[in-house]
């Protein structure tokens, strides 16, 4: 297991095509009180790597969403339909959890996958999110399974040697392509910025002329807004 590990729209890759303003103070009130139960929650009951587990250097939670193409949601919509999956804090638990997953190449319709550290929701607005981007790697039907696997292990094995900058990673599965993506807390870091994508570009093992697009989550939330403007 070990030896593995170690070895190991449409930009809408994990977006929520949400307007950020939408929602009301009524709303706000009632976000922050769902996140601080969801908070309160997490303290009681932690999830710690199991006797003889080699643990992660940080926990992460599976996510999953799938939504209607072409149909709008606001943020409060989007964030009601992204489900979690758990929660694990060691190398053994995160196994448990992904052998019993569809593997992305396997899923049909609008759907996405979203491994993100434990406390950072995939979304734009997030504290951890909100002032980062995200580097989008569009792929061709076949592709996405492998990818996936190779991004995640990369990340979960602290391979982007970026400090605490990594966020989540993303895998959107769509009609005529997929789409992988790995978020970043700082977009204004470019050593940074470049480096995740030097490392993405390694271990992918991605053709030199792959295309790579970094987009900031505020110029994602200007395009949603210039779609569905208030």
């Amino acid at each position: 297991m070990n030896n593995k590990f170690d070895a190991l729209k449409d930009d809408d890759s994990g977006d929520h095509d949400q307007n950020e303003e939408n929602s009301t103070q009524k709303d706000g009130e009632k976000e922050k009180n769902d996140r601080d139960k969801s908070q309160s929650s997490t303290k009681r009951k932690a999830v710690v790597p199991g006797p003889a587990e080699h643990p992660l250097q940080y926990n992460y939670t599976f996510w999953y969403s799938r939504r209607t193409p072409g149909r709008p949601t606001s943020s409060q919509s989007y964030e009601q339909n992204i489900k979690q999956i758990g929660t694990f804090a060691s190398v053994e638990q995160f196994w448990r959890f992904y052998s019993h997953m569809v593997r992305p190449g396997d899923l049909t319709g609008h759907s996405d996958f979203h491994l993100f550290k434990e406390g950072i929701k995939p979304m734009w607005e997030d504290d951890a999110n909100k002032n980062g981007g995200k580097w989008i790697i569009r792929l061709r039907k076949g592709l996405a399974s492998r990818c996936w696997e190779n991004l995640i292990l990369a990340m979960l094995g602290e391979q982007f040697m970026v400090g605490e900058e990594i966020c989540g990673a993303v895998v959107s599965v769509r009609f005529q392509e997929d789409i992988i993506s790995i978020w970043n807390k700082t977009a204004s870091d470019q050593a940074t910025t470049a480096r995740i994508r030097d490392t993405l570009r390694r271990v992918l093992n991605l053709p030199p002329n792959t295309i790579m697009e970094y987009k900031t989550h505020t110029d994602s939330i200007k395009s949603w807004q210039a779609i569905c403007p208030i």
